[in-house]
């Protein structure tokens, strides 16, 4: 009697235990969410990493070497264009300047002088040809001796001869005048890059050097970014880049703000590819530019290469491989079954389908947690 009791009590705790198995294991690990494709469109993107970049950043270089004495800038200020920059150390220029000034005022004196004095030997000229006319007449009719017309005719040459002593004079002294306002102009110029202006609009990005450091010629100061060209510069698979066109529509997430998406548009496809990478350079411009930016920041791109309109469409995450064939597992009379699908395309999570399911297909939700699916697999629900 105890045996059958033994054995009786043996069944009943494997049954229960298989009932227990059944129903919190089996078919747990058998039971798959179902979904159905819809039908709509398919925004099929393209997706690149890269940096936030410009197309114009302006390096702001001392022109000539030098102590600094201002800066009137920083890094993360904005400026406009003509704004003063920077004041570098002249030294001595501004009184080379003054005394090339004072030579230039000097030589016009002279030339002037010089030309007055010409006035008055033309004048006298005039008179000496009149008189030397006079006595020429007067020598042929007898009345003056020769000696009286050879003095007459001297003064007469005396006076040509200075006259045109002076007018070279005044031409020399012309030269002179131009020399020296060349001269004072040269320095007025080289003084003048002393001086560094903003070329445009822009932000500062960068300071370089520092109040009363001397820097060498063509030292970076500053750099300023022109807010009117910063892009992202991102690298797209060359695989994928065949699609992208100039002017596509954008989206771009920036690290430091990866809960918002910016809006854009592609602004260059760069014409060489880099032949290590096998990767293509394209730049998304912002359609309104965050503020601030940060020049290097990295920024994730999705670019809306082509719309699918009216397509039968199921998540990326029902999609399977089997024997080599992208598919997805359908649920018929409790029973999964594998349908290998025509892919026309996809974007980051949605498939479009051209053929191989049905609008009314059940599809399955595969589950790394539960039951690897088979053919013909016993599904519950």
């Amino acid at each position: 009697m105890s045996k059958i009791v033994k054995y009786i009590t043996i069944l009943i705790i494997v049954a229960v235990a298989g009932f227990i198995f059944y129903n919190k294991v089996y078919v747990v690990k058998t039971t798959y969410k179902t979904l159905s494709p819809k039908v709509g469109d398919l925004d099929i993107k393209v997706f690149g990493i890269g940096n936030v970049d410009a197309r114009d950043i302006y390096s702001i270089n001392a022109q000539t070497g030098g102590k600094i004495v201002s800066i009137f800038s920083d890094e993360g200020l904005w400026v406009k264009q003509g704004d003063l920059l920077v004041v570098i150390d002249p030294v001595e220029m501004p009184e080379a300047i003054q005394e090339m000034q004072i030579g230039v005022k000097k030589a016009k004196s002279e030339l002037n002088a010089l030309t007055k004095e010409s006035e008055s030997l033309k004048a006298q000229k005039e008179l000496a040809k009149i008189t030397f006319k006079r006595y020429e007449n007067l020598l042929k009719q007898s009345f003056v001796s020769q000696s009286e017309y050879d003095k007459v005719k001297m003064d007469l040459d005396t006076v040509d001869a200075q006259l045109e002593a002076t007018m070279a004079r005044i031409e020399s002294s012309k030269i002179e005048v131009n020399r020296t306002k060349k001269n004072a102009d040269s320095l007025k110029t080289k003084l003048s890059r002393f001086k560094i202006y903003a070329p445009v609009d822009g932000y500062v990005i960068s300071k370089d050097a520092q109040v009363a450091q001397s820097v060498s010629s063509s030292a970076s100061i500053l750099k300023i970014v022109d807010p009117k060209t910063v892009w992202i510069r991102a690298y797209i698979d060359e695989r994928i880049s065949g699609d992208v066109k100039v002017g596509q529509k954008a989206e771009i997430t920036l690290r430091s703000k990866d809960n918002k998406l910016f809006v854009g548009h592609v602004k260059r496809i760069v014409a060489q590819s880099d032949a290590i990478t096998q990767e293509r350079e394209i730049n998304i411009a912002f359609d309104n530019l965050p503020i601030p930016f940060y020049i290097n920041e990295q920024a994730r791109v999705s670019v809306n290469v082509k719309t699918i309109t009216n397509t039968l469409k199921v998540p990326l995450n029902t999609l399977k491989v089997r024997n080599e064939k992208e598919g997805v597992w359908v649920l018929k009379d409790n029973k999964a079954y594998f349908k290998a699908l025509d892919i026309q395309a996809k974007s980051d999570t949605e498939a479009a389908i051209v053929g191989g399911l049905e609008k009314n297909d059940n599809v399955l939700i595969p589950n790394s947690s539960k039951k690897p699916l088979s053919e013909g697999m016993r599904i519950h629900q």
